[in-house]
């Protein structure tokens, strides 16, 4: 499978792909944390290659509920949101976009699920929601009982939101087991 991991720096879930032997690619304005095959740049300059799945991660500084008493209604806003589009209509046979809660459930549509760290063996709470295009809801592979919002406590800094950003790796490998597990939709664009 040819997997499309958009907009991650950390290649978390890349490697997760790749791991399980997938070629899957990251693909972020920032250059990668990790070795690993990484584009460097505009993710919508991409879009159009021969990939079979898209996990998406955009940038939910002006998405996010947050942050919605700043943003609310502005250009940036707006922009945020004409990229989300852009990503979910990518001739891609299957997309999984993620974000925070926030303002695409009512500029896009609500989120076919809703997940968190605790479900996929991280004992944190931190709601992210799924977008799923040709993909089946993640299900719970390691609940965890102990619960913080341990990124909600995070430390006021010029590298907050690089943690606050990062997917687990719990996460990342149910991503990867489940959505790489699926046979091929070509056509399905």
């Amino acid at each position: 499978m040819r997997a499309l991991i958009a907009c991650e720096f950390s290649g978390t879930v890349r490697d997760a792909f790749r791991a399980r032997g997938h070629d899957a690619w990251s693909c972020d304005l920032l250059p990668t944390e990790r070795p690993g095959p990484h584009t460097q740049g505009d993710v919508l300059g991409v879009l159009d290659q021969d990939w079979d799945l898209m996990v998406a991660f955009p940038p939910c500084t002006y998405l996010a509920r947050s942050g919605a008493r700043w943003h609310w209604g502005t250009p940036q806003q707006s922009e945020a949101v004409a990229f989300v589009r852009r990503l979910l209509e990518a001739p891609i046979p299957r997309i999984a976009l993620e974000n925070p809660v926030g303002r695409l459930s009512s500029a896009i549509r609500r989120p076919d699920q809703v997940i968190q760290p605790w479900m996929f063996g991280h004992g944190e709470t931190k709601a992210t929601c799924l977008w799923l295009k040709n993909l089946p809801p993640l299900f719970a592979t390691s609940v965890s009982l102990g619960r913080e919002p341990r990124v909600h406590y995070a430390a006021p800094g010029p590298d907050r939101w690089r943690e606050r950003s990062r997917t687990l790796t719990g996460v990342a490998e149910a991503f990867a087991d489940q959505w790489g597990s699926l046979p091929a939709l070509k056509n399905a664009a």
